[in-house]
């Protein structure tokens, strides 16, 4: 059976379980320990050695990366297909992805930082929860647009576009940050809960969610280290961060993707 080393509050991993589920192939997933403090080992590891979830373990084949594992997934399980059809919107929906994977993963990951692991307090804290929110809400005009007439990002069928996007919606409104009222973005999100993969999948986040509540303490205590790279960094620095990242710095509560060994 194909096993995935998973966080169920991973937007990536999420687009992955939701990928399988609607094809029907049966998984199994792995919570790898270390991954909190950078000290992830072992078979993890070998699958990825970034120590980031998804991994994708297939027999003797091993993969990482979200898109390429779609990729992968699409490729060997090819029915029911999660690509629309002609090169034009397949790049249409690759490029939502890509948006969902970066831009907007950063935001979520940002209020994060803030709201769980107490990287800022006050009016430090209010400045940065209210960047995010005005920036999420433009993202949100933007995907009104993306999506259009359609009853799915993806075209006439839920889809790759749907997948990629889902996620991060869903974690935007855990934040406080949902789509306007009566958008067709707000419809969208509602049909798209209400598919069996995206319910189930959803499910899962919201049952580890609660363990949330101790982090902080152990980010103080240099228990528990946040990766800051690319996008997490910038969106950070950019919306008001850089205190937050220098500290983390100073307290050695933060880390970086390790060198490949």
């Amino acid at each position: 059976m194909i096993q995935i080393f998973d966080h169920p509050l991973s937007p990536y991993a999420q687009k992955v379980k939701i990928a399988l589920r609607e094809k029907g192939v049966d998984f199994e997933t792995v919570t790898p320990t270390g991954i909190g403090i950078g000290g992830a080992a072992g078979e993890f590891v070998a699958a990825n050695p970034r120590a980031e979830v998804p991994a994708l373990v297939d027999e003797d084949v091993r993969i990482f990366d979200s898109t390429i594992i779609l990729e992968y997934i699409e490729e060997n399980w090819p029915t029911p297909p999660l690509l629309p059809h002609g090169a034009a919107e397949r790049a249409r929906v690759r490029m939502l992805e890509e948006v969902m994977d970066t831009h907007f993963e950063a935001i979520n990951w940002g209020l994060g930082e803030i709201r769980f692991f107490g990287r800022a307090k006050g009016e430090a804290a209010a400045s940065i929860e209210a960047r995010a929110a005005e920036q999420t809400q433009g993202f949100y005009r933007w995907l009104e647009v993306q999506l259009g007439d359609r009853d799915w990002f993806n075209g006439s069928a839920f889809g790759w576009g749907d997948l990629s996007v889902v996620p991060y919606v869903n974690g935007s409104v855990g934040h406080g940050n949902p789509p306007p009222d009566g958008s067709r973005l707000a419809q969208w999100l509602v049909r798209a809960n209400a598919r069996p993969s995206v319910a189930e999948t959803a499910a899962e986040a919201r049952a580890v969610a609660g363990a949330m509540v101790n982090v902080a303490e152990m980010v103080e205590q240099g228990l528990f280290k946040r990766e800051y790279r690319d996008h997490r960094l910038e969106w950070m620095i950019k919306s008001g961060g850089l205190e937050v990242v220098v500290r983390g710095l100073e307290r050695d509560n933060i880390r970086f993707t390790g060198d490949f060994a």
